[in-house]
């Protein structure tokens, strides 16, 4: 059942009514472009900032897992793993929201800013720790990724009492089985 037309006064009945194609795309928010600005791979030559107001800094990532050095450069205002990303630089991550520990590494100099990490507490942002995933480089910084379960631990240990919680593989796989 078709729902009646309202008119909108002033505006002609064919105005009100006009379709656009498919194809037509929305315009970008601002977020949405910082996000998919591409960002040249770098090795210090040819860099260019995405906006010429906005600082860059070189971050450093010692991945422990797989023994390589990522050396980038990052506008202050784009995610560290995002830009990564952009200059096809592989590094750990999950759910890209902030929320888990994948992405966690620990600073050992300079400074990140994460006001959306949930993953981790503002006890361990005190003791160094930062998410890539939504991190802001705030100045030059050097990271080592860390391994995901030991800083789960180090977050949620204290509440098991007992230890690590281990891994149930029939429990998972029945839960699975429900999806």
């Amino acid at each position: 059942m078709a729902l009646p037309l309202l008119r909108i006064p002033g505006i002609p009945l064919a105005k009100q009514h006009q379709s656009f194609p498919s194809n037509t795309r929305r315009k970008a928010t601002t977020a949405q472009a910082e996000l998919e600005t591409a960002v040249a791979r770098t090795g210090g030559t040819g860099y260019q900032s995405p906006s010429v107001d906005v600082p860059t800094h070189k971050v450093i990532v010692h991945d422990r897992q797989r023994g390589i050095v990522h050396e980038f450069v990052v506008p202050e205002d784009q995610y560290i793993l995002h830009t990564a990303e952009a200059q096809n630089i592989t590094l750990p991550f999950a759910c890209r929201h902030g929320c888990c520990t994948s992405c966690a590494v620990r600073i050992k100099n300079g400074k990140i800013r994460q006001p959306e990490a949930l993953g981790i507490s503002a006890e361990l942002r005190d003791k160094g720790y930062a998410l890539l995933c939504v991190g802001f480089p705030t100045s030059d910084v050097e990271v080592e990724t860390q391994d995901e379960d030991e800083v789960y631990w180090l977050q949620f240990g204290r509440y098991f009492a007992r230890g690590p919680v281990e891994r149930d593989d029939y429990a998972l796989e029945l839960a699975m089985a429900d999806e």
